[in-house]
């Protein structure tokens, strides 16, 4: 059963219950306000009646007309003759009708009492009085009125209140269904929704028709949850793509140092093997032997092959060490931190980066600026991210320069690494922090997994440092680091050393 109809029917019940109570207390209301007002003139005009009273005879007296006169009846009871009754008198309008009412015997009668009687056909409310002497008594009087039209109004209003109180239940019941299929409307959209959802056919549908009630509280929850999951899956597929891509590349660069290395050492035992075997060869049965290496020639070739053995594994280390740092930024680790000197750190990345193989040139602009300059930080992590800055510069910069600068702003040092290699586009500036991924110009070009900057991103992060990145299409690109200034033991700094901070540069402001 729907929700729907069960509403409706909840509806139609209570409905018909209210209509059931209120009829019923209406009709008893009518009903006794109309039969009580009968009862109430029989009363009166039971006492208006004069009868005269003595053991021998009751006489009902004449009295004057009245406007009841055509509608009540009076018939008096003897008891004297037998205690049974018998009709003593009767009214002109009873002994024309040839009516006699019902009467008790005289055990049963009671005064003030009412009967309904129906006598051929025609319905009788009688009031009953005592006539007594001497609290002895002798007879009874009935008062009786036709009750014909109060029974049928009634009986009408019977009829009106049970046919009005059906139409409106019918009436209720599909009015109800109507506004039931109308106020679920909006489920049923968040339902179809929901569907297409789970179908997985359209992830930007928004549901329609956001209103105040309930209903569209519901409706503005599922949208936000809507956005939130499409910009979820959004992100999923981004990273399963980028994990993708990833992993073709991560392949590749391990295939190529494993193969690398297992060439040299199956090389390396052709070489020595061989050669054993072929002298030993030799001497047991004196044949002529193919031309062997000499011992020269041999150690020339494992030279070699140790070294490319040592540069692959070199290769495969950065790598693992790559995906360590990401691992632990996945787990939250915590980079140790205490107060160090930047200008040493500087200087000691500046003669590291000469040694790194390039073709482009590398400058070291002045670090003046540095001097006396403190950041609380990890040394390691500090000269790590420098120099993934540098060695990204000397990878993508195939001619040109490389160059290392530092500037002063306020109460924050940057550390500033210039390229005038391919630089970066547009479309891929917002992304060159995201893990995995490599702009496509740079893909197949040069080596590497694309997790260098978003290590530096983490190390960054760790120092409460912001990176700021300038690019041009045609070639050169600028990657600086701000790193906040330790003040905590020189509350005067910032005045002492106001003199030697240099300029920023305008594309630096900007």
């Amino acid at each position: 059963m729907s929700i729907r109809l069960r509403l409706t029917l909840w509806y139609s019940g209570l409905l018909a219950i209210v209509l059931i109570a209120f009829s019923v207390i209406m009709y008893v209301v009518v009903s006794q306000n109309t039969m009580g007002v009968i009862k109430t003139r029989l009363a009166n005009e039971a006492d208006k009646i004069v009868v005269q009273v003595s053991p021998d005879d009751l006489d009902l007296k004449p009295r004057a007309s009245s406007p009841f006169d055509l509608i009540i009846a009076v018939q008096v009871v003897n008891y004297t003759q037998s205690f049974e009754g018998v009709v003593n008198t009767k009214s002109s309008n009873l002994i024309a009708s040839n009516i006699t009412f019902p009467f008790p015997s005289a055990k049963q009668a009671i005064d003030g009492t009412y009967r309904t009687v129906t006598l051929s056909g025609t319905p009788f409310l009688i009031y009953e009085k005592r006539l007594e002497l001497g609290g002895q008594l002798l007879g009874l009087l009935q008062v009786g009125a036709y009750t014909g039209k109060e029974i049928d109004y009634l009986s009408q209003m019977r009829v009106i209140i049970g046919a009005a109180g059906l139409a409106s239940l019918v009436l209720a019941f599909v009015i109800g269904l109507f506004l039931a299929r109308k106020a679920l409307r909006p489920i049923e959209k968040v339902t179809e929704a929901a569907e297409r959802v789970q179908s997985g056919s359209d992830l930007k549908l928004r549901i329609p028709g956001e209103s105040q009630d309930e209903i569209g509280r519901l409706t503005r929850t599922l949208n936000h949850m809507l956005e939130r999951v499409e910009k979820a899956y959004n992100v999923l597929e981004e990273s399963n793509t980028a994990q993708r891509r990833f992993v073709s590349d991560a392949s590749h660069e391990l295939r190529t140092p494993l193969t690398t290395i297992r060439g040299n050492v199956d090389l390396l035992e052709k070489v020595w093997t061989e050669t054993s075997s072929g002298a030993a060869a030799e001497e047991q049965d004196g044949a002529i032997a193919k031309p062997r290496l000499s011992l020269a020639e041999r150690e020339e070739l494992s030279r070699e092959a140790l070294h490319d053995i040592s540069d692959e594994a070199r290769r495969m280390s950065r790598l693992v060490n790559d995906l360590l740092s990401l691992a632990r930024a996945d787990a939250g680790y915590v980079v140790d931190k205490e107060p160090i000197e930047l200008l040493p750190l500087v200087e000691e990345v500046a003669r590291r980066a000469g040694f790194l193989p390039r073709k482009a040139e590398w400058v070291v602009g002045p670090l003046d600026a540095l001097v006396g300059i403190r950041v609380v930080g990890n040394r390691d992590y500090l000269m790590q991210l420098l120099f993934i800055f540098i060695e990204n510069g000397f990878k993508y910069t195939p001619a040109g320069e490389v160059r290392l600068e530092v500037y002063r702003q306020d109460d924050r040092v940057g550390l500033s690494v210039t390229d005038t290699g391919i630089g970066i586009s547009k479309a891929d500036m917002p992304r060159i922090f995201d893990r995995f991924y490599r702009a496509d110009e740079s893909r197949g070009q040069t080596s590497g997994t694309g997790l260098g900057l978003s290590i530096a991103k983490w190390i960054a992060d760790m120092h409460r440092a912001s990176l700021d990145v300038q690019s041009r299409p045609e070639g050169g690109s600028r990657f600086t680091v701000w790193l906040p200034v330790d003040f905590s033991d020189r509350p005067d700094y910032g005045i002492i050393e106001a003199s030697v901070r240099p300029a920023v540069p305008e594309s630096e402001q900007s």
